[in-house]
């Protein structure tokens, strides 16, 4: 079953080390979930499905990391010059080092799930790593973000 899968993950990742990757994250998300499997199914369909949804979920989440949104009124970031490539300026190095101070300030009961999600983890999964309700971990994420706004409101207009 394992060559199988490894070559299903190397046709849709084409690098090598990714495909084990996500042939190790299938692994590991059908063990966590085998109780969701149902007898007299289609084993093999289960796990393909599951090793596609994951590389689907993945690939969402770069997308969504790379997405670059200029809120400028006249979008100078995005006319300027290629914003993905550009080069950090001192001020940008400034503005990162006052958000991670202002992350950094939270409680852990903020600060984590709050990372956790900027990180790119759902709110389910960070909800089972913190043993916390789920709409528990997305108002504290709502509170984190608006404490951030708050503190970071100097930079709301770049």
């Amino acid at each position: 079953m394992q060559p199988n899968l490894l070559s299903f993950a190397y046709m849709l990742t084409n690098d090598r080390d990714d495909a084990y990757d996500l042939l190790q994250d299938t692994t590991l998300k059908a063990l966590d979930n085998e109780q969701r499997y149902a007898d007299n199914t289609n084993f093999k369909g289960w796990i393909f499905t599951i090793m596609r949804n994951i590389f689907i979920n993945k690939y969402r989440r770069m997308v969504r990391n790379a997405t670059i949104v200029d809120r400028s009124d006249d979008l100078y970031r995005i006319n300027s010059v290629d914003a993905a490539t550009a080069l950090p300026t001192p001020e940008d190095s400034f503005a990162e080092q006052e958000i991670t101070k202002a992350i950094a300030s939270f409680s852990d009961d903020y600060r984590i799930p709050f990372s956790m999600h900027v990180a790119g983890y759902r709110y389910a999964e960070i909800a089972k790593y913190m043993h916390l309700p789920l709409g528990t971990v997305k108002s504290r994420i709502y509170y984190a973000r608006q404490y951030l706004q708050i503190k970071l409101k100097d930079y709301d207009n770049r």
